[in-house]
């Protein structure tokens, strides 16, 4: 069976989460122990709350390196929700700015929306050839919660690498619902919260491991 670390920091549904998974096929252990990190066939970085009390926690548990090591093996890394966000170079929630883990370049910032926070199930537009969303209806919904979201791409393409798979969204603007890079891979709604489309999801994520 598939093994699946599920991180551990301090800030996650991470019941909800672990859950998902199992139901997705996954042998799962929640932890922040490195070598289990390590060791795993995937990873998944949940995340709940602010960008910056999510990083706090993730560099208590020396999470961001954890992350890179993963990736600069080539090895399978989840973000979900805030745990997407993170990845990016920076974000900036009522004027504070907050380092992230800068796989990605760019800014997570608040959502031109005239309601917020963005709740609740939304359909999204996937690239052809997406691994995460393989055989999974345009029309399909997914179920949002939050209020911020990086919403430009700014990296530049490179040669020598497959470009990244994006998904986009809407709500009073585009922004990034979702991301496959490499080994990289992270989505900006709730797989766990999302029924039968999240579990389709994730077993499309845990069946490329």
């Amino acid at each position: 069976m598939t093994s699946v670390a599920l991180l551990d920091y301090g800030s996650g549904n991470l019941h909800s989460a672990e859950r998902a998974l199992v139901r997705a096929g996954a042998e799962v252990t929640v932890t922040a122990d490195p070598d289990t990190v390590l060791a795993a066939d995937g990873l998944v970085v949940p995340g709940v709350g602010a960008f910056a009390a999510c990083m706090a926690g993730l560099r208590a548990v020396r999470g961001e390196r954890l992350i890179g090591q993963r990736l600069a093996g080539g090895r399978p890394v989840l973000g979900i929700c805030v745990g997407m966000q993170i990845l990016f170079d920076r974000g900036v929630e009522f004027g504070v700015e907050a380092n992230g883990c800068g796989e990605w370049p760019g800014t997570v910032d608040r959502l031109a929306a005239p309601v917020l926070p963005h709740m609740g199930w939304n359909t999204v537009d996937a690239p052809s050839g997406s691994v995460l969303f393989d055989g999974l209806d345009p029309e399909t919904r997914f179920y949002f919660v939050h209020s911020y979201a990086a919403r430009t791409w700014d990296l530049p393409p490179a040669d020598h690498l497959a470009a990244p798979r994006l998904t986009w969204a809407d709500h009073g603007g585009r922004f990034l619902a979702a991301v496959e890079n490499g080994p990289l891979s992270a989505t900006q709604f709730h797989p766990e919260k999302s029924g039968d489309a999240g579990a389709a999801l994730l077993r499309n994520w845990i069946r490329a491991l």
